[in-house]
């Protein structure tokens, strides 16, 4: 999925949802699924036993945006809420408000 504040939700066992637009959310709800949130400002949300691949930009010096960094981890109920947003900031995952 792709544009400006899309969402890419997928459900079952296996499932990927992928979004690149600017501010879109990726949400998986099935066992061992991906949610990637890659474009600017993204966000995603995964259930218990699968995983959020996230990327952070920043702005360069000619105010292009690069990216910063991408992560990836397992939601585990402990680091990871289970359906909760998280974004990437200083290189951490971040509850999304």
């Amino acid at each position: 999925n792709t544009g400006y504040q899309s969402a890419a939700t997928n459900t079952g066992y296996q499932s990927a949802a992928t979004n690149t637009g600017y501010q879109s959310a990726a949400t998986v709800e099935g066992k061992e699924s991906i949610a990637c949130g890659l474009g600017i400002g993204n966000k995603a949300k995964a259930s218990l036993g699968s995983w959020i691949v996230l990327t952070e930009w920043m702005q360069d010096a000619e105010c292009n945006y690069v990216i910063k960094d991408i992560k990836t981890a397992k939601v585990d109920g402990v680091k990871l809420k289970a359906d909760t947003f998280y974004s990437l900031i200083g290189g951490k995952f971040v509850e999304h408000k």
